[in-house]
């Protein structure tokens, strides 16, 4: 938790309750066998799957046996309706906001044949969410709330966003907040970006390394993360480092989490899936290296299948039912 004059005190947790809000999406995941050539042809694969950034933090932290909320904003069409089943079958309790106006969010995802993956996201029902339509006590009734910076890099939904914060912080509850997009910072801007997010009370931040790059104009991470800390008041700050694991700074201190493996296939949803994995620990008191090197294995499993949040197996089920 954070003391009145922006410093971190110790955090007592009351409840592990996690309200998520922000994109429910559905992912076009196009995936390519060998290198894509302008004007050319290749075989692939081409497949509908659930996503979202912040639904699939939702869903990552009830897999992991968190009790999980997620909140967003639909339309009234077979992709919303599909969306609703979705988050019924993974033990997500939704409060969604339905819509004529617009249809359900939808994202293309382009993975190519190294792993990698490149986005491009449609403006969908998601990103009208407005203030007067948040569930409130949803949100303050959670001791946490997470948000994505999708929810900020537009208005609407960022005034809705903003006020959710408000809410939670008047609750009591803590936040994090993923930064989302390094482009997206950058085409916003930083200075704009910043303050819009600095002064909502974030207590956890998860930036990857290019985000907290271009945040920062540092590329060495350890910098970077002391960097973030100061900006953000304080705030935990557990950095995303891809092959090379997870960097946590807190209260000044340097850790570096080093991954296990590295058997890249698609690397979308890996962000998103560390930071519900993290936040299924941390928000049941575990110290934040422990909670950062569960997500490491949980993210480690992602990327070595398609889409933002496989079906589990055998293996990723013995990961989550680590105590």
């Amino acid at each position: 938790m954070r003391s009145p004059t922006g410093s971190v005190t110790v955090r007592v947790v009351a409840s592990s309750s996690l309200c998520v809000l922000g994109d429910y999406a559905w992912d076009v995941l196009i995936r390519t066998n060998s290198e894509l050539l302008r004007g050319g042809d290749t075989f692939g694969e081409v497949v509908l799957l659930p996503g979202g950034s912040a639904a699939n933090v939702a869903v990552w932290a009830a897999r992991a046996g968190t009790e999980v909320t997620f909140v967003g904003k639909i339309g009234r069409d077979q992709m919303g309706m599909l969306a609703r089943e979705e988050l019924v079958r993974e033990g997500v309790h939704h409060r969604l906001i339905e819509t004529d106006a617009h249809v359900t969010g939808s994202v293309a995802v382009f993975v190519d044949h190294t792993g990698e993956r490149s986005m491009v996201s449609g403006h969908g029902a998601d990103f009208y969410l407005l203030p007067s339509e948040l569930p409130r006590p949803s949100i303050s009734g959670a001791s946490h709330l997470h948000l994505t910076a999708w929810s900020f890099f537009t208005d609407p939904p960022r005034s809705a966003a903003r006020e959710a914060a408000r809410v939670a912080k008047g609750s009591g509850a803590t936040i994090s907040f993923d930064p989302g997009s390094f482009q997206m910072i950058g085409d916003m801007g930083v200075e704009t970006f910043l303050e819009v997010t600095t002064d909502i009370g974030v207590d956890l931040f998860f930036p990857n390394k290019e985000e907290a790059g271009v945040l920062t104009g540092s590329s060495e991470p350890q910098v970077a993360a002391e960097r973030l800390s100061r900006m953000f008041a304080g705030s935990l700050i557990v950095m995303k480092l891809d092959a090379d694991g997870a960097l946590v700074c807190e209260h000044g201190e340097i850790h570096h989490i080093p991954p296990s493996s590295n058997r890249l296939v698609d690397a979308t949803g890996a962000g998103d899936s560390f930071a519900g994995a993290f936040l299924s620990r941390w928000l049941k008191g575990a110290d934040a290296v422990d909670a950062a090197g569960f997500a490491v294995g949980v993210a480690e499993w992602v990327i070595e299948h398609p889409g933002a949040r496989p079906a589990p197996d055998a293996a990723i089920r013995a990961v989550l039912a680590r105590p």
